[in-house]
């Protein structure tokens, strides 16, 4: 009886999850011994991409409507413009700690397990294009993604960082023009519950999208890649798990023992990164999660766009690790103050940094050129870059989480986690929608 009622309280799409990752693996595997040629194989990929595809365009198609909804309202009912300050500089304070502590732990970790020396792997040619496109973010690059020249592009586009700037704005003007908003503010928080309603009509898709994306992923790979590059992601994991209990130990400085609480709150959201490698798919999911954990929606609703930009903690220390790797494969010895030059570098570029599969590398192509590393090397990691993607992008998410989390503790706007923290029940995006006063710079 004990066991079913474990059972019961096992979240559904969890599970689901995790049988198309069995299913999708034994899949792929079983049609590459069986397919008798590559086109067979590429041809089954193909098809089964359609699948992700359909899956990730649906998140895209929810993220605009649901960051500018959440922030909007949680930014107009948070109250004057001094509180909104106030949260976005204790955001970016931890953003950058933590940015810090993943970019050195990488360089540690690197020069310490040397995984690009003594590799079994002929190296490229070093005038072989990657065909990554070099992306350096300058500051002028970085301004055009932080201001949008229209709205509406912006929200076409997914520009999460313009759409967080805007709304800004708007919820901050809609908090000063007072009671005549209120009407307003309520549609758009309307809208912010309709959109939870389509997260969760698209998440039940999610189990599919892993299953094909796994399933394409071995068949073209195979599974012989891992013994190849064991060694080099057996490194790598080990790093990141490294980073998880840097991450967790910042976390419990603030909330004490519910970091553990919180780290089986995001189980989900995180498990649905690593299986799609892509941090922006579990954005809807993350944000659910936070609010069932007992974070203020105005918080999570503040934090977490902001956090998909500067804070994929994930990302950062692949960067590190990945571009000293090249290096060490290639012979390049660089000097300490090279390297931390490089971090410093990272630290910059890597701000604005999308949370999808592979920007990353456009970020450490960048960064090759400047230190005079062979682009070509990008070749070594691009083989296995989705099975360090998954990783990383799990990463970004228990990153994002705890500095929301970290930053609704320091408000006094954390609560006690909801009943239906492993159901999945809707919740009300506005726990205490009736607390709330007017819009008229009261603080909720």
């Amino acid at each position: 009886m004990q066991r079913r009622e474990t059972l019961m309280k096992m979240n559904k799409l969890t599970a689901m999850i995790l049988v198309a990752m069995i299913l999708g693996v034994a899949t792929g595997y079983a049609w590459r011994m069986l397919a008798g040629s590559d086109a067979a194989i590429q041809a089954f990929a193909d098809q089964l991409s359609i699948l992700t595809d359909i899956f990730l365009r649906l998140i895209k198609m929810i993220i605009a409507p649901l960051v500018f909804s959440t922030l909007v309202v949680g930014i107009a009912r948070m109250g004057d413009s001094a509180t909104v300050g106030r949260i976005g500089a204790k955001s970016m304070a931890w953003f950058l700690t933590a940015s810090l502590v993943s970019l050195l732990l990488g360089l540690v970790m690197v020069n310490l397990l040397k995984p690009g020396l003594g590799l079994s792997l002929p190296l490229p040619e070093v005038t072989a294009s990657s065909g990554i496109e070099k992306g350096a973010l300058t500051l002028k690059d970085f301004i055009g993604h932080l201001i949008p020249k229209s709205v509406f592009d912006a929200l076409a586009k997914n520009e999460i960082l313009a759409i967080v700037v805007f709304s800004l704005f708007f919820g901050t003007a809609a908090s000063a023009v007072g009671e005549k908003a209120r009407v307003l503010i309520d549609v758009i928080d309307a809208v912010a519950h309709i959109m939870l309603k389509v997260t969760g009509y698209v998440m039940n898709f999610a189990p599919f999208a892993v299953f094909a994306a796994l399933a394409g992923m071995v068949a073209k790979e195979g599974l012989s890649i891992l013994s190849t590059y064991g060694s080099f992601m057996a490194q790598f994991y080990l790093s990141l798990g490294l980073l998880w209990l840097a991450l967790l130990g910042m976390g419990s400085l603030f909330l004490k023992g519910r970091v553990i609480e919180l780290l089986r709150a995001i189980r989900e959201p995180a498990l649905l990164a690593f299986s799609t490698a892509s941090s922006e798919a579990a954005y809807p999911k993350t944000l659910d999660r936070l609010k069932r954990f007992g974070c203020s929606d105005r918080i999570a609703s503040f934090v977490l766009p902001m956090g998909y930009s500067f804070n994929l903690d994930g990302s950062m220390i692949y960067c590190t690790f990945a571009t000293i790797f090249i290096a060490q494969a290639y012979g390049i010895h660089l000097s300490l103050s090279q390297e931390v030059t490089m971090m410093l570098i990272l630290m910059v570029t890597s701000k604005g940094m999308a949370g999808v599969p592979r920007a990353s590398l456009v970020v450490i192509a960048a960064t090759l050129a400047q230190f005079n590393i062979p682009e070509a090397g990008l070749l070594l990691l691009l083989g296995v870059d989705h099975f360090l993607d998954m990783g990383r992008s799990a990463t970004n998410v228990l990153g994002n989480a705890i500095a929301a989390s970290v930053v609704a503790k320091s408000e006094n706007q954390l609560s006690d986690a909801l009943p239906s923290l492993d159901e999945d029940d809707d919740i009300d995006p506005d726990p205490q929608p009736d607390t709330v006063p007017s819009v008229a710079g009261q603080q909720a």
